[in-house]
């Protein structure tokens, strides 16, 4: 049976990860802090249904203060998904926590990760954001890296940490580049989870800039299909990748969709830009089709479907309390 350590694993995209792992059967460890980034209970949320699965075992830590070497022990794969995401918050008295939980808490897992005998993979979750404001649409990996944020900035650091790790001690590390994820699960102050939240409320959602800012949106199962195919290619390791849904939208053509699956128009209100957007994002995932056979599978529309009914449903209790 596989043993596999999922950090972050009560996130967006850890806690859809881990659930996959277990449903396949095998063994998961996940690591979990419950910050205060967003709401905890989200988190607990998440992961309340995987404490059923008698080969999943939950640790709340922080990953800085750990003892890794035995949690590693017997352990073949880490997915480490953890870190302070969020573009706009890294600014300011924020970017303290995006060193430490970025670029710190990586260092000392790969430390540890280097002398983990049984350890044949470390899938590193990386972002777009390293690109910023890329010259080149679609962008491919081998572009150099602008990031345009505090928190960019921080996850390049964490991805070239990993890379001196896998070159000089053998750390089996697999990159991957994420394009805006979206779907079930998705964080509160991510935008989709906004607007949804917003029409339930029927208020009007905020739109940052002018809504013609572009991005390549990447439903949430096609990542961890994209995790699971980086952990088992052999042709993966040293190697980053990006991982986008396949297709580029202009945010304004976004909302029509949305209105259209909520069957209402949508009130919108217009704010300036925020400091460190990149104005568009695109990825070519040429490279994830060919060594990792990544082909993304569910459209815009469908997915976001499943975030909106997500998000009705999530919100239902709440809002029938008011």
């Amino acid at each position: 049976m596989t043993k596999s350590i999922v950090t972050g694993a009560a996130g967006f995209i850890g806690s859809h990860l881990a659930e996959r792992l277990l449903k396949q059967g095998e063994e998961v460890i996940g690591i979990d802090e419950f910050n205060d980034y967003y709401d905890p209970l989200l988190k607990r949320k998440n992961i309340h249904h995987l404490e059923a699965y008698p080969n999943f075992r939950l640790i709340e830590a922080d990953i800085q203060l750990l003892d890794w070497h035995p949690l590693l022990k017997g352990v073949d794969v880490v997915y480490h998904q953890a870190a302070q995401a969020g573009v706009r918050a890294s600014w300011g008295q924020g970017f303290r926590s995006y060193t430490e939980r970025n670029i710190s808490a990586t260092q000392i897992l790969l430390e540890a990760a280097k002398d983990a005998q049984s350890l044949k993979r470390f899938v590193f979750a990386s972002t777009s954001s390293v690109y910023g404001d890329a010259e080149t649409l679609p962008t491919y990996e081998s572009i150099c890296p602008k990031p345009v944020s505090p928190y960019g900035i921080t996850k390049l650091a964490a991805e070239r940490l990993c890379g001196l790790y896998q070159k000089n001690f053998g750390v089996p590390f697999v990159g991957l580049r994420y394009f805006t994820v979206y779907g079930p699960r998705q964080r509160p102050d991510m935008a989709f989870h906004k607007f949804f939240k917003s029409v339930l409320q029927n208020e009007a959602i905020p739109v940052y800039g002018d809504g013609q800012q572009t991005r390549d949106f990447t439903f949430i199962s096609d990542v961890v299909a994209a995790n699971l195919a980086a952990a088992t290619e052999e042709n993966a390791v040293g190697e980053i990748f990006n991982i986008g849904g396949g297709s580029r939208v202009v945010l304004t053509e976004v909302l029509d969709t949305m209105e259209e699956i909520v069957g209402k128009p949508i009130k919108r209100n217009h704010i300036e830009k925020a400091m460190g957007d990149a104005r568009h994002t695109a990825a070519d995932v040429s490279k994830a089709i060919k060594i990792l056979g990544y082909q993304p599978q569910v459209s815009l529309r469908e997915g976001l479907t499943q975030e909106w009914q997500w998000v009705k449903s999530l919100y239902s209790v709440i809002l029938n309390r008011k």
